[in-house]
């Protein structure tokens, strides 16, 4: 008994030392897994809210057309080449392909 109370004094740091190969897993999942995902996700939220008429936008369907109206949660798209009108849920764009210089120009 008297061996186990010298051998805890003598490292006070035991317990740690042990959670910290698992504690440093934890650590690097978060930062190379978890925190990219929730930058992504922002952006992607970011995006939609700024979504306007006239954006050229590409669908998750891979379908490619101008923004005509944005409702709440509704895009009404033009599909090109027969001017083709289509509503799709937000959630369904994708990404915008209008850049600002084509917007200016």
């Amino acid at each position: 008994m008297a061996a186990l109370l010298t051998l805890a004094a003598a490292n006070p740091f035991g317990g740690l030392t042990t959670f910290a190969p698992f504690i440093l897993i934890v650590i690097i999942f978060y930062l190379f897994m978890i925190r990219p995902g929730q930058q992504r996700q922002r952006k992607w939220q970011d995006m939609l809210s700024k979504l306007k008429s006239g954006d050229k936008v590409t669908t998750t369907g891979g379908m490619r057309g101008v923004v005509l109206s944005v409702k709440d949660d509704v895009v009404q798209l033009r599909l090109a080449p027969d001017n083709l009108r289509m509503e799709v849920v937000k959630s369904a764009i994708a990404s915008v392909t209008t850049t600002d210089e084509e917007s200016k120009g």
